[in-house]
Parts: structure tokens; sequence; C-alpha cells
């Protein structure tokens, strides 16, 4: 499959969106010649039906206006209707004008004879559909089903037979004009945080801070009530083993009780110590601890991830806060962020060598 591509996307900006439905942006009703029209890209294969002609003919002027691409002055909608005016002698026809892209021309052709006139056969919308596929292939399934008669099963089928000649994309566009990510494994965590912050928050508002449906975040928040992981068991990857932290000789505190500190430069300590998750990413291990039923469920986890979630070390501003600190506060704050580490070191060894009872931050 092809890379998503700058082009690709900007193929992707639809000239007309409603919430839920596709509507043309046309012009007003204007008189054109006759001659000046041209046959348009049709999804109907079989041309024009010469009784459907003579039918219209019969009719005469009542007739709606046709829509036509206004660069191309191709006929997107009502080539019948052209041809019983032009055998019926007219000189003109009213006409809408439609202004956006080729592409998007087509897609109001095929939308437009699946809701009136002589009916698209199946293979016909079948072939509208795989050509949407490609030109639109941000749009969900059921945006495409919506536009060309079939079923949201049927163009997810399609989709899946043609994915070679589909291009890659990232996200797909709603039929309520939203865009979602087609891994929804970062808006899933997302939202286990949100939820484990306000149990009482609605769906809709976590699922659009989250930027996943609310479906998704009924099936998180179910997983979670459950104890299990909001994640789907082929969605979760598995924690890299951490390797052997180099311990530096000069700090007393990462040898063992009784034995001396080595020769000057990086040394690793007599027992093997790994560097634990958060080491290696401690947001990230902070975002799976939010997850963590046994943590969020009770009082007392809830404050402990308070605690650890503003003790994160601030990386990013770090340097921004240091120039922040006033120089008459530089002493005072520089020992209470050493206290503060000094009592979560504490905290640490008591966490490694104190084995908690059952429940116990159930209180």
């Amino acid at each position: 499959m092809k890379p998503e591509t700058a082009a690709v996307r900007a193929q992707e900006s639809p000239a007309f969106r409603l919430p839920g439905q596709w509507v043309p942006v046309l012009s007003e009703v204007v008189a054109v010649p006759v001659a000046a029209l041209l046959p348009g890209d049709s999804p109907r294969k079989g041309g024009e039906d010469p009784e459907h002609v003579r039918t219209l003919a019969e009719v005469g002027p009542a007739l709606p206006p046709i829509i036509v691409h206004r660069p191309s002055m191709r006929v997107i909608d009502g080539m019948h209707r052209l041809r019983a005016a032009a055998a019926d002698g007219a000189l003109v026809i009213p006409v809408r004008y439609f202004d956006g892209p080729r592409h998007d021309a087509f897609v109001l052709a095929v939308q437009s004879n699946t809701r009136h006139g002589l009916p698209l056969s199946r293979a016909e919308r079948l072939s509208a559909a795989g050509r949407i596929l490609t030109t639109h292939p941000r749009w969900s399934d059921r945006m495409v089903a919506a536009v060309t008669g079939l079923s949201a099963r049927t163009v997810r089928t399609l989709r899946h037979d043609t994915a070679a000649a589909i291009p890659a994309v990232a996200t797909r566009i709603g039929r309520d004009g939203r865009t979602r990510p087609l891994d929804s494994t970062s808006g899933r965590l997302r939202a286990s945080e949100l939820i484990a912050a306000n149990p009482l928050a609605s769906l809709r508002a976590i699922a659009e801070e989250a930027g996943i449906s609310p479906g998704t975040v009924r099936d998180v928040r179910d997983r979670l009530r459950r104890g299990e992981d909001p994640l789907p068991a082929g969605r979760r990857t598995a924690t890299p083993q951490p390797a052997p932290v180099p311990v530096p000789a000069e700090s007393a505190e990462s040898a063992e009780p009784g034995e001396p500190a080595g020769p000057a430069g990086p040394r690793v300590a007599r027992r093997t110590t790994t560097a634990s998750p958060a080491a290696q990413d401690p947001v990230r291990t902070m975002e799976r601890l939010m997850t963590d039923p046994a943590l969020r469920l009770n009082e007392s986890g809830r404050h402990l991830l308070r605690m650890l979630t503003s003790s994160l070390p601030p990386t990013a501003q770090r340097d921004q806060l240091v120039r922040s600190v006033p120089p008459h506060c530089a002493e005072r704050i520089s020992q209470l962020a050493l206290e503060c580490a000094a009592a979560w070191r504490e905290f640490a060894r008591l966490v490694e060598t104190t084995k908690p009872a059952p429940g116990a931050l159930s209180a």
C-alpha cells in the first residue's frame, strides 16, 4: 500500500459536508445553453436509456435543474434531462453549478444517481464505491456506504479486497465529520486516564478529548470496571526487558552495606540493578499506573497517583523553571527539592522491602 502523502490528504478536503450527511454546495439556478454542456463522468456504465429520455421529454420544462461541474462544463447529474431538452428543441436548460474538484464531482454524481431517477445497478454502485475508496481513502465505510447506497459491511469487504489499490492512511472521517485514528491505542490509554481522573465524566466529553468514539470510550470504561486492561489483547505490547544500569562509584548510597565505594569512574553494583520501566520512561509508566484498577478505584490509590503525577521530573520545562527561581529563594528551593527527593527515595525503599497487606490501598 502506498504511504499517506500531503497530496492524498489534500484530496480528502470535501467540498460539501454537514454532520451526518453530505450535501452539495451548489450555485443558484442559471440558464445555460444546451450546446455548451458536455457528457459527464457518470457512474452509469450503459449510458442513457432512450425510453427514459422520451418519458422526460413529455414532461417538458417542469423538470428540476441539472447539476454541472463548472470548471469542465460536464454534466454531473441530469444527462437524461439534457437529452430530453435537446430532443424537445430547447436552446437553454436550468443549471446549478458545482465548483469542487473532479473527484468530488464524481461522488456527487454517484450520490445523486442513488437518490432519484433511474437507479444504479449493484455492479455500478460497487464500481463507484471502489473508485471512491481510492480517491477518498480517509472516508469511513459508513460514509462511502451512505453515498453509494451500499451497506457498510459491503464497503468494508470491498476495502479489504482492494487494499493494495487504496492509499494507506492513519485516520478516517466519519459521517459526523469527525476525524478518528485507525489505531485507537493512544486514545484508549488517554481515555482510561480521563476516566480515572473523573469517573462521572460523560462518554462524549471523554471521547472528544481522547480523539476516539463514544463507543470506544464505553468499551474502555467497561474493561476498567471489570479490572481488565483498557487495550484489547491484540494491541498490548510486550514490556521490554530492562538492562543493567551503571552506578557511579562516588555514590556511597548505591553500595551494599559494608561495601566500600570503588575507584573513580562508573561501575556496576555487586547486586545486579536493572532499569525499571519508570526509569526508562516515567511518563509512559505513569500512564499505565493511571489505568490500574487496584490504584484508581480507591481513595488511597488515587491519592498516591496524584502525588506521583505532581512529582514527575519536569524535563521539558526544567531549564525554564530553573531560570524562573528568584535568587533569594534558590537555596531554600534547592534544599526542599533535595528533601523531597530523599523522602521519595525512602518511600521507594519501603515499597521494595515491604509487602503490603491485601486490600491495604482500599482504606
